[in-house]
């Protein structure tokens, strides 16, 4: 029996495919063992949004074929994609790359390879010219409370800091009776939770034929009628997806959770206009508003891109008070990365590695002072979480889960198993920012 090894890199769409190529192997008599020396095969889901996931991607193929030189490593995803068979005719470390859409065939190429040639190959097409959906399945998931089902991929809004276009392609749906059936196992499975995850999560369902049509909202809809399950969560999020028909929708969905993470990247207008992002900051603060006047305390959380080509200390202030003024739960923060092949990269007014640290620590001093808002705010509430997994902290054993809302929250350890509903008040706010609930019994 073979033993195959893997490593994720990148998003939950990367996990999530990394999830269902184990799961292939396995079924084709692979054993899965970790990645460490003593495998035959390892695996490595490449991510390219930043040149640093670039060398990142190319650090842990190096590492694979140090830990068994004899081992066969496979280059899979976003990576592979934009550097093509030139990676595999200069890297010696790589024996097989596999992009985007080829994943599903990994078995199929490991089997010939073993059997017939032995000799580095590229199993690389077109992505840009694929309109057809990669059929991946997951029977199970890791973490085995909160399951992720990837549901779309490909991107067609060309963001000029961004490769994924480039990557992963065109805009590609799930059928909804495939996400279905593979919900309804799963939540036959003991899973309460599921988060649907995409590329481009607001694009879902664009792509089918008009006689087909079912974008993402009448999916929650099919998803809330699934036994077992308790909760739908979303992924990232277009602003433009938000209107009054769609938040009051999801109000009316019993089983949605009501955390919105809602991608904003800059809060200036002109910087928006030069990352080719299709909406104002008006528009945006519009579709905050909706949310909360549908929902009572919704999580919205956002990502910022600090340091973007030409952004001046007004442009940055203007983002400063922009994000103050939408009061967001959390905020990823990142500093501007050049991405070779994207518009950005060839713009003038690059800014100074130290000035983007500088506003990023702002930054994330004001996202610490939101977050700890907006958790404080449940407190003297009750709150029902799901129980994920037993933790030590500020030196006691609890149970932590999460609210409807991703606030993470710590219970006596009598609460209850995991996967299973508790409901508590918020009494504290402990060290690390998680809430401490007293339970409610009875």
């Amino acid at each position: 029996m073979r033993k195959a090894a893997f490593h994720n890199l990148g998003c939950k769409v990367n996990s999530y495919e990394t999830e269902a190529m184990e799961q292939m192997l396995q079924k084709a008599g692979y054993e899965i063992v970790p990645f460490e020396p003593g495998a035959d095969v390892y695996v490595i889901n490449t991510c390219s949004v930043t040149n640093i996931a670039d060398r990142k991607s190319r650090q842990m193929l190096h590492r694979a074929k140090k830990m068994n030189p004899a081992a066969v490593v496979v280059a899979a995803g976003c990576y592979v994609q934009a550097a093509g068979e030139e990676l595999l005719e200069k890297d010696e470390a790589v024996d097989i790359v596999i992009g985007n859409d080829r994943k599903r065939e990994l078995v199929e190429i490991l089997e010939r390879h073993f059997s017939h040639t032995g000799e580095k190959e590229a199993y690389l097409k077109d992505i840009g010219a694929s309109r057809e959906y990669e059929e991946l399945h997951v029977d199970r998931i890791e973490e085995h409370t909160r399951a992720f089902i990837k549901i779309q991929d490909g991107c067609n809004q060309f963001c000029s800091y961004c490769i994924i276009p480039y990557t992963r392609g065109r805009i590609r749906s799930r059928r909804p009776g495939d996400v279905i059936k593979e919900v309804e196992k799963l939540a036959a499975s003991g899973y309460r939770e599921v988060v649907l995850t995409g590329i481009h999560l607001s694009s879902y369902g664009v792509d089918f034929r008009e006689d087909k049509k079912s974008g993402l909202f009448e999916l929650i809809g099919r998803l809330n009628e699934i036994q077992g399950l308790e909760r739908i969560r979303l992924g990232s999020l277009e602003p433009r997806i938000i209107t009054e028909e769609s938040a009051a929708f999801l109000a009316s969905i019993p089983k949605f959770c009501p955390h919105f993470h809602l991608s904003l990247q800059s809060g200036c207008d002109s910087v928006l206009k030069r990352m080719n992002r299709h909406y104002t900051t008006e528009e945006y603060y519009e579709k905050c508003e909706i949310l909360r006047r549908y929902f009572h305390n919704p999580a919205i959380t956002t990502d910022v891109i600090v340091g973007f080509p030409g952004e001046t200390e007004e442009e940055f202030e203007a983002t400063r008070q922009f994000l103050e003024k939408v009061h967001f739960y959390e905020m990823h923060v990142f500093k501007y990365s050049r991405r070779k092949g994207t518009v950005a990269d060839r713009m003038e007014g690059q800014i100074p590695e130290p000035v983007k640290g500088e506003r990023s620590d702002v930054l994330l001093e004001l996202d610490r002072s939101m977050s700890q808002e907006y958790r404080t705010s449940f407190l003297g509430k009750e709150l029902e979480i799901l129980l994920e997994e037993e933790v030590m902290i500020e030196g006691g054993r609890y149970l932590v889960g999460h609210t409807k809302e991703y606030v993470r929250c710590a219970v006596d350890l009598e609460a209850g198993e995991k996967g299973t509903l508790v409901t508590g008040k918020g009494t504290a706010i402990m060290e690390d920012g998680t809430l401490l609930l007293k339970r409610q019994i009875g």
